[in-house]
C-alpha cells in the first residue's frame, strides 16, 4: 500500500541521479568555459565584492541553465540531452561574443565594475537563454 506507493514514485531514481550530475557537470563545464572566453576574471573580481561582474556571469548562468532544464525536461534521450545542452552553451558563448563585438566598451566596464554594461549582457544572456529553452520544447 503505503511502501508500493513509495517504491513506484522511486522507480526512476536513477534517471534523476543521473540527470542531476550531468547537469552539475555541464554547468561546470559551461563556468569553465565561459569564464576563459571572458577577457577579465569574473570570479577573482567577484570575490572582491564587484557586483558587475556576478550580475554578468549570473545572467549568463541562467541562460545556460534554464535552456539545460528544458533539454531534460524534452530530451528522448541521454544523448539528446547533451547535444542539447551543447547548444544551449554555444548560444551563450555567441550572445557573448556579438555582445562585446557591438559595444567596445564592455568588457573594461564590467571589469571597473559598471553595471549598466552588466546588466545589458545579463538581460541579453537570460533572454537568449529562454528563447533556447522555448525553442527546445519540441
Amino acid at each position: 500500500m503505503v511502501l508500493n506507493s513509495i517504491a513506484e514514485s522511486l522507480v526512476g531514481i536513477n534517471a534523476f541521479f543521473l540527470n542531476f550530475l550531468a547537469a552539475a557537470l555541464l554547468v561546470a563545464l559551461f563556468s569553465a568555459i565561459y569564464v576563459r572566453i571572458t577577457p577579465y576574471a569574473e570570479f577573482k573580481l567577484i570575490a572582491e565584492g564587484k557586483v558587475a561582474p556576478a550580475v554578468s556571469f549570473g545572467g549568463a548562468l541562467l541562460g545556460f541553465v534554464i535552456p539545460l532544464a528544458s533539454a531534460i525536461a524534452h530530451s528522448i534521450s541521454f544523448l539528446d540531452m547533451l547535444i542539447w545542452a551543447g547548444i544551449a552553451l554555444a548560444v551563450q558563448v555567441m550572445v557573448f561574443i556579438v555582445l562585446r563585438i557591438s559595444f567596445a566598451g564592455l568588457c573594461r566596464g564590467i571589469e571597473n565594475n559598471e553595471v549598466a554594461p552588466a546588466i545589458l549582457l545579463g538581460v541579453f544572456s537570460l533572454a537568449a537563454g529562454i528563447l533556447n529553452a522555448a525553442s527546445m520544447s519540441y
